[in-house]
């Protein structure tokens, strides 16, 4: 068994799509106007619509960090700009550096070096 993705439900998905093109500096490919993807070389980070899982609820999470793994976490944070920054680049208490983001859905996202 591989784990190979994450998928965000959300109400605009053009939106978050640029949020995490932005961040990331990964282009999505998009399958449908509701359904985009963003693919590292380990995972892949799955955008819908809410009409496209009309279980999930968009913009409701409280509990899942969604993280990457980044050559360096300031340099990162030194070229991101009209981001929601929830916690500047700390060194964590087990040693990884990292930069909390919360997408515009408000969900939190970990830019973290180790």
């Amino acid at each position: 068994m591989n784990f190979v993705s994450i998928r965000i439900i959300t109400a605009d998905v053009a939106r978050l799509v640029g949020f995490y093109e932005k961040t990331t500096g990964l282009a999505a490919s998009w399958a449908t106007p509701e359904f985009a993807t963003i693919t590292t070389g380990v995972a892949t980070l799955a955008i819908g619509a809410e009409r496209t899982v009309p279980l999930a609820t968009p913009a409701t999470n409280r509990s899942v960090i969604v993280e990457f793994l980044v050559d360096d976490v300031d340099a990162l944070h030194a070229t991101l700009v009209d981001v929601d920054v929830a916690m500047p680049p700390t060194t964590m208490p087990w040693g990884n550096r990292s930069l909390l983001l919360r997408d515009p859905d408000g969900n939190l996202v970990n830019f973290f070096t180790r």
